[in-house]
């Protein structure tokens, strides 16, 4: 896309972190923003001040998720754009001190975090795909989806996570190929260490490991560096299928 000036877009996880950098980056850029997030008072707040449109939804259900692209569509119009930063971190070996893991961890990670992004993606797509195109390549949209680092190189107590993250890589490229004929691009970035609320109870002690660890800029990423791949994936018509890292460089020891 060569501009995003009043092009519908879709942010979930859009009331914190880098969902709420990157709803307010495509706002800036001139985008029709619609955030969605299961806190909706939050919600609330940063749409109005970025001027976008507030939709409270649970990534995971499929009734709230057509709910809420029918909300966006009937204010903004079709979403040519979806950014997937909807997701959760929940940390626990899979033996502990008291046993082995609660498989309702293990269960609500997986669903929020793929399950939950497969089906905006899906449902998203749909709408996409009846569309005109928006240039003389037949580019009809972009999706793209919040992986991690964790992917690649999972650490203790990070066997969830990693899985439903591992998972959003894998299924970029098939999901890049399945939507070629529709003219709608897949990509995916897999982020670092950030500074979000999901990072805020971290120890010092750790937060300083964390830092180490990164060759250079020897600290966490920011949100506004997320939300500035962002940016750029959808002005490249020609990234498609691929996983980014955003990480400084750093491998998770």
């Amino acid at each position: 896309m060569k501009s995003l000036k009043d092009i519908a877009v879709i942010v979930t996880g859009g009331a914190s972190g880098m969902g709420a950098a990157t709803a307010q980056a495509l706002a800036e850029a001139g985008a029709k923003v619609a955030l969605w997030d299961i806190n909706e008072d939050a919600v609330k707040e940063l749409a109005g001040e970025i001027g976008g449109l507030a939709v409270a939804c649970d990534v995971t259900d499929e009734k709230s998720v057509e709910k809420a692209l029918a909300k966006s569509s009937q204010a903004h119009g079709t979403a040519r754009m979806l950014v997937n930063c909807a997701g959760i971190l929940i940390g626990q070996k899979v033996v502990g001190k008291d046993g082995p893991a609660d498989l309702a961890h293990f269960q609500k990670t997986i669903n929020v975090n793929l399950i939950g992004t497969y089906n905006t993606m899906r449902l998203a797509a749909a709408d996409m795909a009846l569309q005109e195109p928006l240039s003389d390549d037949g580019e009809r949209g972009v999706i793209i989806n919040a992986a991690s680092i964790a992917a690649f190189e999972g650490q203790i107590g990070q066997v969830a996570y990693s899985a439903s993250k591992g998972a959003i890589v894998a299924m970029t490229l098939p999901a890049a190929r399945d939507l070629s004929r529709n003219g709608i691009r897949v990509m995916a970035i897999a982020p670092g260490a950030v500074e979000t609320p999901m990072m805020a109870g971290v120890r010092d002690d750790i937060r300083e490991a964390i830092e180490k660890n990164v060759p250079f800029p020897s600290r966490m990423g920011k949100p506004e560096e997320f939300a500035g791949l962002v940016l750029e994936i959808v002005r490249n018509s020609y990234l498609n299928g691929s996983v980014i890292r955003l990480d400084g460089g750093a491998r998770l020891a």
